[in-house]
């Protein structure tokens, strides 16, 4: 009989957490001072942005943003070099730092350049693993234009653009994307709740709203037909104090999934923590095609969506997670060949009314 022993393996099975990157946005614009250029500062809430950066676009989107996101804001910020492109840019950032949201603050254009843009995050996906969203400055009038000329040049640039990850968004106010960047970020509400939400309080810092070149001054009509063409822009309610924010609009086709952009939130913060879990069963035993393993792996490679979906209850008021809790059956794990496994799973966004009727009748009977 051979001498005894006694072998002892610790176990890896990947129950901790994914790091976060939820609210982390990268800022990317022209810093007018080549000693700052193609470097990737880091910030947060404590960031003296003022003295860091000359006057520019980027330092101006990055101050608004910091102040409207509150508490614990943190942010990488990408000062371009004269010649160097925003998509080389996204790349070299992305080999430092993880970003939900990429915040490009100099104004573009052309939908060819937003397009670019566009591609250049959707490439994250393939090259890094990372689902990433792009907030774009668009034009803000100009001082030879009335509203209907703005109206017709905005509405046109974006015409016929097909890009989900594409948040427009124009400069009427000189700051309004790193205001939207900053109401994204802000820790008081959730990835899955909109700009919209007036709850979250009014914006700040953006300053005076502009006139056209006959002084008229922007309207709620304006916004709203700007808003039918697919961009993010501010909005105020009659005899309410306050100017808040409307949708955050995507350039997603008519009838797609990712109009909004929390809609695009959640569904990329599911697949950042689904992915990691996935490669850590690639080549593992313990998924496989039997009905107990397929149970098991059902129950871990849901739990990312469960801890999504958790609702806190204060003073019995419910703060809903960011989305529903699953259901049975939201889950699917099939297996196409001996080695290969597709994974089906269904994410709920909470319902929002963003538009409320209240019908109020008069009752005349005699009591």
């Amino acid at each position: 009989m051979p001498l005894g022993n006694v072998t002892v393996n610790n176990q890896n099975q990947a129950q901790g957490e994914v790091q976060a990157i939820e609210r982390h946005f990268l800022f990317i614009g022209l810093a007018g001072k080549s000693d700052e250029a193609s470097q990737l500062f880091s910030l947060n809430a404590q960031s003296d942005i003022e003295s860091m950066f000359v006057d520019s676009n980027l330092r101006k989107q990055l101050i608004a943003a910091q102040l409207n996101a509150g508490q614990n804001w943190t942010a990488g910020a990408y000062p371009l070099a004269v010649d160097e492109t925003i998509a080389t840019a996204i790349g070299h950032a992305n080999e430092v730092q993880s970003f939900e949201t990429v915040v490009v603050c100099d104004v573009q254009k052309t939908a060819q350049t937003i397009s670019g843009i566009s591609d250049a995050v959707l490439a994250l996906q393939g090259s890094h693993g990372r689902w990433c969203s792009v907030i774009v400055a668009l034009p803000g009038i100009g001082a030879d234009e009335t509203w209907p000329q703005y109206e017709a040049k905005l509405t046109a640039l974006v015409a016929g653009l097909a890009l989900p990850l594409v948040v427009p968004v124009p400069q009427l106010n000189g700051n309004n994307v790193g205001v939207l960047a900053g109401r994204l970020c802000n820790r008081s509400v959730s990835i899955a709740d909109s700009p919209m939400r007036v709850a979250t309080g009014s914006v700040a810092g953006l300053g005076v709203m502009p006139t056209d070149s006959e002084e008229t001054p922007l309207s709620l009509a304006s916004l709203s037909t700007l808003a039918k063409a697919r961009l993010s822009v501010p909005q105020w309610y009659p005899d309410v104090a306050g100017v808040y924010w409307g949708d955050g609009s995507t350039l997603e086709v008519e009838g797609g999934d990712f109009q909004v952009i929390e809609n695009l939130r959640v569904v990329h913060k599911a697949s950042r923590e689904v992915r990691v879990r996935a490669i850590l069963r690639v080549a593992n035993r313990i998924l496989n095609s039997t009905p107990a393993s397929i149970e098991l792996n059902k129950a871990y490679f849901i739990k990312p969506l469960r801890m999504m979906s958790k609702t806190t209850t204060v003073n019995g008021v419910p703060f809903p997670g960011d989305i529903t809790p699953p259901r049975d059956g939201d889950i699917a794990i099939v297996w196409i060949s001996k080695t290969k496994v597709t994974i089906a799973m269904v994410v709920r966004p909470y319902n929002s009314p963003k538009s409320i009727t209240v019908n109020i009748m008069l009752d005349l009977s005699v009591l």
